[in-house]
């Protein structure tokens, strides 16, 4: 330890002999004081603050940054670096409740004064410093709900303010202590149903590191309690009756209630009336769906219908297409359906779906035929199966369906014409054949004897 000081004086002794050396009556050392003694002081003691909290000599370091706050705060950033650091150790080390708390008070508010002298810096200015101060907060004033949200939601507006967007992580910070305190009833369902609506545009063009925090953030709001159907139910239907139906409520209902998987009453009602205000191909989509699930397939066939009326993105029109054919297949509508598939085939001959359906339309519009004109369709539907096989494998979403693709393929093929159909009809392997029967009229494909 004796070593420890010695070297300490030498170092003093010699930044004392720098420091007599320069010119602080120099323009660039006013920040320091008003006259040249006062700033080589004012120096002076910034490197012993340094040197007393690297030693550990926290009550004596705490005396030169309150001297340094009083003569020159905008002196240097290092005050405050330096001054953090104390606090934290004095936090630490305090012996009561009330001594903490009042450490904790002057932690914090070095981030304010800072904030006052430093709060343009280009890279630790404000968003910086509100987002440290935020944090700080939460870990060492946490008792003070109201406090740790007011510190956030202030960080957040100024990250905004500066970027045009939030930082997902801050967001997720915030987001989770909200929900916290829904569970403890210290905020209403209604706080927390806001907060993820405001906060949800955050995490739209996050990187992939990012997604953790926007998981976090769903989950938070999904196990919250505050995302029921009940919940949003109750309070939005009070706000639309206050508000009489006004666009942005149904838009923030309709959002909330949709993500949550809502399909009540209430559901449908905000959704036709949104539409009504707003018609747009995103809504009707959702709600075809919801009505589908319903199996209310008529009101689900006029918003697909309607979409597609209103859609001019190919991409989209030829998901629409797609999806009109599987409805009207599940009605039995099988014209329509076949109608529906050509069009998405028009668009994209890569389409999954189209090809896979496309394929069983054709067998059962054979029904009402016989003979080799029934039989031939399977050469059809089977070449269409047989595309639609590695397309459907190229997809997550559509990977289920292939299973089933490959087990009807094996059954089309089984009922391809027999070889004896085929002699008796002066059908060679391999000549043309144009179908002549059913939906698949007209369509030419090629002579397979079935293999017996």
């Amino acid at each position: 330890m004796k070593a420890i000081k010695i070297f300490l004086s030498a170092v003093l002794a010699l930044a004392g002999v720098t420091a007599y050396a320069q010119d602080f009556s120099d323009p660039r050392y006013a920040k320091w004081g008003e006259t040249p003694e006062e700033r080589k002081d004012n120096i002076m003691i910034s490197s012993f603050l340094k040197e007393e909290v690297d030693n550990r000599n926290f009550n004596a370091a705490a005396a030169h940054l309150q001297t340094l706050l009083a003569k020159c705060p905008a002196a240097t950033e290092n005050i405050y670096v330096h001054g953090v650091k104390l606090y934290k150790q004095k936090i630490n080390r305090a012996e009561s409740l009330a001594e903490k708390k009042m450490f904790v008070d002057s932690l914090l508010s070095l981030y304010d004064i800072r904030m006052l002298h430093f709060g343009s810096h280009p890279k630790r200015g404000k968003v910086y410093l509100l987002e440290r101060k935020a944090r700080e907060f939460l870990t060492y004033n946490q008792s003070d709900r109201e406090g740790v949200r007011a510190a956030f939601e202030e960080a957040i507006a100024a990250q905004v303010e500066s970027n045009g967007t939030a930082d997902p992580e801050v967001v997720a910070i915030y987001f989770k202590n909200l929900c916290d305190d829904y569970a403890t009833d210290i905020v209403d369902a209604m706080t927390i149903v806001n907060a993820y609506d405001a906060s949800a545009q955050y995490f739209a063009n996050i990187t992939p590191e990012q997604e953790e925090f926007k998981t976090q953030f769903e989950q938070c709001f999904a196990m919250s309690g505050a995302a029921s159907c009940e919940n949003i139910e109750a309070i939005f239907s009070k706000k639309l009756a206050e508000s009489g139906d006004d666009e942005k409520t149904l838009s923030q209902a309709f959002g909330l209630l949709s993500r949550a998987g809502c399909e009540s009453d209430f559901f449908f009602t905000v959704g036709e009336k949104y539409y009504a205000l707003k018609p747009s191909s995103e809504i009707a989509m959702y709600l075809a769906q919801a009505f589908q699930n319903q199996k209310n397939y008529d009101k689900a066939n006029q918003y697909l219908r309607e979409s597609l009326a209103v859609e001019t993105d190919p991409v989209e029109r030829e998901k629409l297409f797609a999806r009109i054919g599987i409805l009207e297949m599940t009605t039995n509508h099988f014209a329509e359906a076949v109608s529906s598939f050509r069009e998405a085939l028009a668009i994209n001959p890569e389409n999954a779906l189209a090809p896979f359906f496309l394929a069983q339309c054709y067998v059962n519009g054979a029904s009402g035929c016989s003979g080799l004109a029934r039989d031939a369709v399977y050469w059809v539907a089977y070449d269409l199966l047989q595309k639609a096989i590695p397309l459907l494998e190229a997809s997550p979403e559509t990977a289920v369906h292939v299973d089933t693709a490959k087990k009807l393929a094996g059954a089309y093929r089984a009922a391809f014409p027999t070889k004896e159909e085929c002699f008796f009809n002066e059908l060679n392997d391999g000549s043309t054949y144009v179908v002549n029967c059913g939906y698949a009229r007209g369509i030419a494909t090629t002579v397979r004897p079935r293999v017996q």
